[in-house]
């Protein structure tokens, strides 16, 4: 397998909690991963230490095949890896158009002087996920739950990423909104972008996965296709309680 991300042996400990116990499991190029498991499992800590938001313990996490333990977040960014966040963090201070445009815009002064910024990605984006064009102009208080989750997602896809972290996509949006945002990581799907979902709205998730990896306490405890990690008495007794 041509893996895109790899993670070895991760170790991540907060005080006397082991948050990740020796994880490992890989995405290869394309490929959609579901991550799941019951609450405090381990998953967004996962997606924190990729992004480097935490440094792990030990074990390692390359993409690309290059080694991320020593870079910051805006330069896996860079890399092409970007996320969501469980509880949306919008720029509370600029309308839906500004928190979609720190994503489109270039991070350094070189790209600021040779790359065009093009303004009307940011409706594009907006529209994409959902929003109409009348909400650009809103405030982060304005937006109900399942607009705060849009705007995750449409930050994260304008940095342009190769993968993206979406973590708990789904949370607080209808059916309708649902159905438009799958359409959308479909597309994504298509066009080679890789994946690594956290949801525990299985029934959303599992058209969008090629493969699933479920973890408990920290480690993986199966991994495969959708149906046979379901079926793990593992997975059924720590995740869904059978």
């Amino acid at each position: 397998m041509n893996a895109h991300l790899e993670i070895s042996n991760l170790v991540k400990k907060f005080g006397g909690l082991t948050a990740t116990n020796n994880m490992s499991f890989d995405v290869a190029r394309g490929e959609s991963v579901g991550l799941i498991g019951p609450n405090g499992a381990g998953k967004t800590t996962v997606f924190s230490l990729i992004m480097g938001e935490h440094r792990q313990n030990s074990g390692s996490i390359s993409f690309d095949g290059t080694e991320l333990t020593t870079l910051p977040t805006h330069q896996r960014i860079n890399r092409g890896i970007s996320r969501t966040y469980q509880v949306p963090r919008p720029f509370s201070e600029m309308d839906v158009r500004g928190n979609i445009r720190v994503g489109l815009m270039p991070n350094s002064i070189w790209q600021m002087l040779t790359k065009r910024y093009d303004p009307d990605r940011e409706l594009e984006l907006a529209l994409s996920v959902g929003f109409a064009e009348s909400d650009l102009d809103k405030a982060p208080s304005e937006l109900s739950m399942g607009d705060l989750r849009k705007l995750e997602l449409a930050r994260t896809l304008a940095t342009n990423p190769e993968m993206i972290l979406l973590d708990e996509v789904f949370a607080g949006l209808t059916v309708g909104e649902i159905a438009q945002i799958t359409d959308l990581l479909q597309q994504k799907r298509e066009a080679g972008m890789s994946m690594v979902i956290v949801s525990h709205d299985l029934r959303s998730l599992q058209p969008l996965i090629d493969r699933a990896v479920a973890i408990t306490y920290g480690s993986v405890v199966a991994e495969g296709k959708y149906d046979d990690v379901i079926a793990d008495e593992a997975v059924r007794s720590a995740y869904l309680g059978l």
